[in-house]
């Protein structure tokens, strides 16, 4: 299953959110596509303030803090 993580370099809550999903994919069969935020403006712009921000068919799952139990339910069905 591919996944989207909106990320950015040195954001705190994004280095948290990449733990939290390396953590899933060791019970969870997902591919993450990491996507840095400042190489596109359109999506610069979409989640400036939301970031980290983690997708799955265009939907988010989850954003800001990012928490094992939420991502490890939403990516387990």
């Amino acid at each position: 299953m591919q996944i989207q993580f909106y990320t950015r370099p040195n954001c705190p809550l994004c280095d948290e959110a990449k733990l939290m999903l390396q953590l899933v994919a060791e019970d969870v069969d997902i591919e993450i596509e990491e996507i840095n935020i400042e190489k596109n403006d359109q999506i610069h712009e979409k989640y400036l303030i939301r970031i980290p921000v983690i997708e799955q068919d265009g939907q988010v799952i989850q954003e800001g803090r990012i928490d094992y139990p939420t991502l490890f339910e939403a990516l387990s069905n």
